[in-house]
């Protein structure tokens, strides 16, 4: 049934994507911030409570509601499965400012090339170089698929609908709460980004294994192991050099920013980034969801089979 429901989902959002500015995310991010109004007074229990008036509401709705379309009927509740997928996991929900940022550079336009990266990351490109443009796009497509698909998946499989709920609300307020920590804002965020990362500890190391496996799988173990720790968030260290290393593509290193040089670690071994390194980043993506895919298949098969 997870099989079914993941493959289901994957070609509803083909065929009628879910924007990433949708009513749901809309509501949601609203409802967050009157939380974050109404209990942020900088410490962490105000972000705990906070957290959990946020998601527990969301997650029990969609416990309860399998529950009893499943006992229904298990087709319902399969439906239902698709509909939590739907809303939690998708690759158009980023797909196409890589698109839009690939053709750009392809036709030579940098300026809308930089205009696209700058909307995707929400932080201005404007001094970026073609190779910039290109490296952090790869970047971002690499870290993009593992959180709107890959970790998504992966507590869909460990526990059903609630399971890729918990994953996008978690993945949600850590964006929005985790990662600021200034005198206003205090310790309140403190809590979404430590339950976030403990959440994501395996999909992210289960992401970066499935880079390696469906690429060059040595360099990709080497640069694992040998540079994650030097980026500032280790999860997203490890997706990353596991990608760079099995496309063979040097990421991170520096970028003209802010009147200047931004350093930042290199991942990756191999080649600069060019345009044509961003089609063999989607050509890497795809192989490894067609790996996961295969893999929930078996076990699907091996648990109905008792």
């Amino acid at each position: 049934m997870k099989f079914l429901a993941l493959l289901a989902a994957l070609l509803l959002e083909q065929v009628r994507p879910l924007r990433h500015d949708n009513r749901v995310y809309l509501w949601f991010g609203s409802y967050a911030a009157a939380l974050e109004r109404r209990f942020n007074a900088g410490q962490y229990r105000h972000g705990v409570i906070a957290w959990l008036l946020a998601a527990a509401p969301v997650i029990v709705v969609t416990v309860v509601v399998f529950s009893v379309l499943h006992g229904m009927s298990p087709l319902l509740g399969l439906l239902w499965s698709v509909v939590v997928l739907y809303l939690t996991m998708g690759f158009r929900q980023f797909s196409h400012y890589f698109t839009e940022i690939h053709q750009a550079l392809q036709a030579g336009e940098l300026a809308l090339a930089r205009d696209w990266l700058g909307k995707w990351r929400g932080e201005s490109a404007g001094e970026f170089n073609a190779g910039e443009i290109a490296r952090v796009a790869i970047e971002q497509g690499l870290l993009a698929s593992h959180r709107h698909v890959f970790g998504t998946i992966a507590w869909f499989v460990a526990l059903g609908p609630a399971g890729a709920m918990l994953y996008r609300v978690s993945a949600m307020l850590a964006e929005k709460w985790g990662g600021r920590a200034d005198a206003e804002f205090g310790e309140f965020g403190r809590f979404a980004a430590r339950f976030f990362f403990w959440l994501d500890w395996l999909p992210a190391r289960l992401t970066a294994a499935s880079f390696a496996i469906v690429g060059n799988f040595e360099d990709a173990v080497h640069c694992w192991r040998t540079q994650a720790l030097a980026w500032s968030s280790h999860a997203q260290g490890i997706i990353l050099a596991s990608g760079g290393g099995a496309l063979g593509v040097r990421l991170g290193n520096t970028v003209h920013q802010h009147e200047g040089l931004q350093f930042r670690p290199e991942l990756g071994t191999g080649d600069e980034a060019d345009v044509d390194y961003m089609q063999s980043t989607v050509g890497l993506i795809w192989r490894s969801l067609v790996l996961w895919m295969f893999l929930v298949l078996i076990v699907s098969v091996a648990y109905s089979l008792g």
